[in-house]
Formats: structure tokens, sequence, C-alpha cells
């Protein structure tokens, strides 16, 4: 089988009325000997009345599509009058058909005995015969010009049919109506953008806070950040700060008793009888 699309070496087409045969020179079922070409009878094998045997083609049915080769001459009373054109063998005509073929009384099933087929010219054979527009079985004087018809033009695709424009006024709400959700949700994405890359103020790093106002530890470079060296020191001037109160009482009771002991020396020398003494005898 082949495609129906016809191809560009066509070379005769037009539409004929089609029987079925198979002649092996078995005698069944009329049969009338062997295919004249010498070809043993074989599917795809199809008898012409005028063509020239060798011919090549293809064949359309009810978009079914099988090849041919002219290899018989046929039909012989049934082609006058330009009546039957073309006998198609038996398995072929079974496939074209639907149908099944019986290999022992040489029929095809469902009765159908005759179908108008669409054929397809494709390389003239070099066999006995006249190419051309075909002519009954020895009747060459009567050609058949209804049995050839020009090339049917390839189908275009079917264009799409544009709205009018009531239709396309009564889309465009709708496509408004599907467009607005999707337009919210984007504004709002576009809302929480902002407020997600503001980091609260609670959440700020040590390196962003500003220094108190009261604490004459902390300095500040000109961004506003509170430098390293700040940093380290301020649990050194803690430190100092805690220890002042402990070594100014030391030195406060130090004083206390060094002025103490000059205080008792000063009574001693007061209090001392003046003149020389004398030790009794």
């Amino acid at each position: 089988m082949t495609p129906s699309t016809p191809t560009d070496d066509v070379l005769l087409h037009g539409e004929v009325k089609a029987s079925y045969f198979w002649d092996d020179g078995s005698g069944i079922n009329g049969d009338t000997g062997p295919p004249a070409s010498g070809e043993p009878m074989q599917k795809g094998l199809f008898a012409a009345p005028s063509w020239p045997l060798g011919t090549k083609g293809y064949v359309v049915y009810e978009g079914k599509t099988a090849e041919f080769f002219i290899g018989d001459r046929g039909p012989g009373d049934p082609s006058q009058g330009c009546n039957v054109m073309l006998d198609i063998d038996g398995k072929t005509f079974a496939e074209l058909t639907g149908e099944s073929w019986n290999d022992t009384s040489y029929t095809v099933t469902g009765g159908a005995g005759h179908i108008n087929v669409e054929y397809y010219i494709t390389e003239w054979g070099d066999g006995n015969g006249t190419p051309g527009t075909p002519h009954p079985f020895q009747n060459p004087s009567e050609p058949c010009d209804s049995a050839v018809s020009p090339l049917p033009e390839p189908e275009d695709p079917t264009p799409e049919e544009e709205a009018t424009p009531e239709e396309a006024a009564a889309e465009e709400p709708q496509q408004d109506a599907g467009q607005q959700p999707q337009q919210s949700d984007q504004d709002g994405a576009e809302e929480e953008a902002p407020a997600a890359a503001e980091p609260p103020q609670d959440a700020a790093s040590p390196g962003d806070q500003q220094p108190a106002p009261d604490s004459p530890a902390d300095t500040s470079g000109e961004d506003g950040q509170t430098t390293a060296g700040t940093e380290v020191g301020q649990p050194a001037l803690d430190l100092v700060s805690t220890e002042a109160p402990l070594a100014s009482a030391g030195l406060t009771l130090a004083v206390v008793v060094a002025a103490g002991a000059v205080v008792a020396r000063r009574i001693a020398v007061l209090t001392r009888p003046t003149g020389r003494h004398h030790r009794g005898s």
C-alpha cells in the first residue's frame, strides 16, 4: 500500500469501474489461462484492455491505496462501451473492499464484484499495448475519454475562521476576567517583595546598631558603624571601672594607718618629761 497523495511523476489519472480475477491456468472460476505477460499470477498483477504490459501505477478506493503493474490483458467483453476497464487481482480486491479472499473458489466474500477506483499511472510499460487514454479490448476506435481526468489539486490545510466582531467582543470580557486574578497575584507578590527585603529592627546585625548616646566608650566611623577596636576594648574598660573603687579603698586605709602612727609619735614626744634624768645611786 502507498500513500493516496498524487506524486509528481503521475502520467495519467482518472476513474474507472473495476472487477477482479485470478488467472493461473487452473481453470477455476472462468480462468482463461496464465497471464499474457508471462509473469506468474500474483498479488498486484492487474489486467487492462489496452495499456502496455509492464505499465505501473496505483489505485485508490475509499482511502485505501494499492500498487499494481499491468501483467495481463482484459477484461474482454465487459470492457466494451467503456464499462469495466480494469481487472484487479482477487487478493488486492479483497483488501481494498475489506473482505476475504477464498483460495479454493477464487472468489471474494461479501458479494461486491465491481467497484469504482481512482487510478494513477506512474510509468508506461514497454510491452504490447497503447499508452494514454484507455479503450475497450481490441477496439481502439472507441477511446474512453470519460476515464481520464486532470489530477486533483492538493488539499490545502483548512484555514482558521476569523471571529466576527460580535464574537471577539464576547470573548474579551472572558479574557479580562481570566487575567484579573493573575494580575492581582502579581501585585500581591510585588507588595510582599519589599517587605521581605527589609529586615526587622530587632534582627539587625551588631555592626548596624547605633551606639548609645551616653556611652563614652563607643566610637563610630563616618558611616555610623562601630569600629572593631571599640568593640574589643569595651570589656577592658568595664574591668577597670569595676576594680577602681577597690584600689581607692586600699589607698585610703594606708593613709589612715600612716597618719595614726604620726599622731601617736607626736603624743609620745609631748608627754615626755623635760630636763636631764639621773639614775638613783
